[in-house]
Protein backbone atom coordinates (compact mmCIF):
# COMPACT_ATOMS: atom_id res chain seq x y z
CA UNK A 1 0.00 0.00 0.00
CA UNK A 2 1.29 3.38 -0.71
CA UNK A 3 2.26 5.89 1.66
CA UNK A 4 0.91 9.45 1.68
CA UNK A 5 3.36 11.88 1.00
CA UNK A 6 3.52 14.67 3.53
CA UNK A 7 5.53 17.05 2.46
CA UNK A 8 4.58 20.22 3.53
CA UNK A 9 3.95 21.90 -0.30
CA UNK A 10 0.99 19.29 -0.84
CA UNK A 11 -0.23 19.83 3.11
CA UNK A 12 -1.08 23.37 2.17
CA UNK A 13 -0.85 23.58 -0.89
CA UNK A 14 -2.90 26.95 -1.40
CA UNK A 15 0.68 28.22 0.83
CA UNK A 16 3.18 27.07 -1.71
CA UNK A 17 4.34 30.45 -2.67
CA UNK A 18 4.21 31.61 0.73
CA UNK A 19 5.80 28.05 2.04
CA UNK A 20 8.95 29.22 -0.78
CA UNK A 21 9.12 32.75 0.20
CA UNK A 22 9.35 32.45 3.22
CA UNK A 23 11.96 29.81 3.31
CA UNK A 24 13.88 32.33 1.61
CA UNK A 25 13.75 35.05 4.41
CA UNK A 26 13.16 33.36 7.41
CA UNK A 27 16.13 31.62 8.75
CA UNK A 28 13.85 29.73 11.60
CA UNK A 29 11.40 28.87 9.36
CA UNK A 30 13.61 27.47 7.45
CA UNK A 31 14.84 25.44 10.14
CA UNK A 32 12.21 23.85 11.06
CA UNK A 33 11.12 23.17 7.42
CA UNK A 34 14.51 21.44 7.40
CA UNK A 35 13.09 19.41 10.88
CA UNK A 36 9.62 18.60 9.32
CA UNK A 37 11.63 17.06 6.34
CA UNK A 38 13.68 15.26 8.29
CA UNK A 39 11.20 13.65 11.09
CA UNK A 40 8.83 13.27 7.72
CA UNK A 41 11.88 10.72 6.06
CA UNK A 42 12.49 9.02 9.68
CA UNK A 43 8.58 7.94 9.66
CA UNK A 44 8.46 7.13 6.21
CA UNK A 45 11.26 4.41 6.49
CA UNK A 46 9.72 3.34 9.44
CA UNK A 47 6.27 3.02 7.86
CA UNK A 48 7.46 1.35 4.93
CA UNK A 49 9.64 -1.38 7.17
CA UNK A 50 13.01 -0.06 6.24
CA UNK A 51 13.77 0.81 9.40
CA UNK A 52 12.55 -1.35 12.75
CA UNK A 53 11.46 0.82 15.58
CA UNK A 54 9.22 0.52 18.74
CA UNK A 55 5.45 1.14 18.07
CA UNK A 56 5.46 4.33 21.11
CA UNK A 57 9.11 5.88 19.43
CA UNK A 58 7.09 6.02 15.80
CA UNK A 59 4.28 7.60 17.97
CA UNK A 60 6.55 10.42 19.19
CA UNK A 61 7.92 10.93 16.13
CA UNK A 62 4.85 11.42 14.18
CA UNK A 63 3.98 13.65 17.39
CA UNK A 64 7.05 15.61 16.61
CA UNK A 65 6.18 16.22 13.02
CA UNK A 66 2.94 17.42 14.03
CA UNK A 67 4.12 19.80 16.35
CA UNK A 68 7.07 21.19 13.79
CA UNK A 69 3.97 21.11 10.74
CA UNK A 70 2.07 23.31 13.44
CA UNK A 71 4.39 25.68 14.32
CA UNK A 72 5.17 26.12 10.37
CA UNK A 73 1.23 26.41 9.75
CA UNK A 74 1.53 29.42 12.69
CA UNK A 75 4.02 30.79 10.69
CA UNK A 76 2.52 30.94 7.64
CA UNK A 77 -0.90 32.18 8.85
CA UNK A 78 1.05 35.33 10.43
CA UNK A 79 2.42 35.67 7.01
CA UNK A 80 -0.29 35.90 5.40
CA UNK A 81 -2.35 38.24 7.16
Amino acid sequence: MPLLSHELEQEFPELKHVIHALRGADTRFARLCDEYKRIDADVSRVEENDEPLPDHELEKLKKKRLQVKDALYAMLRAQRA
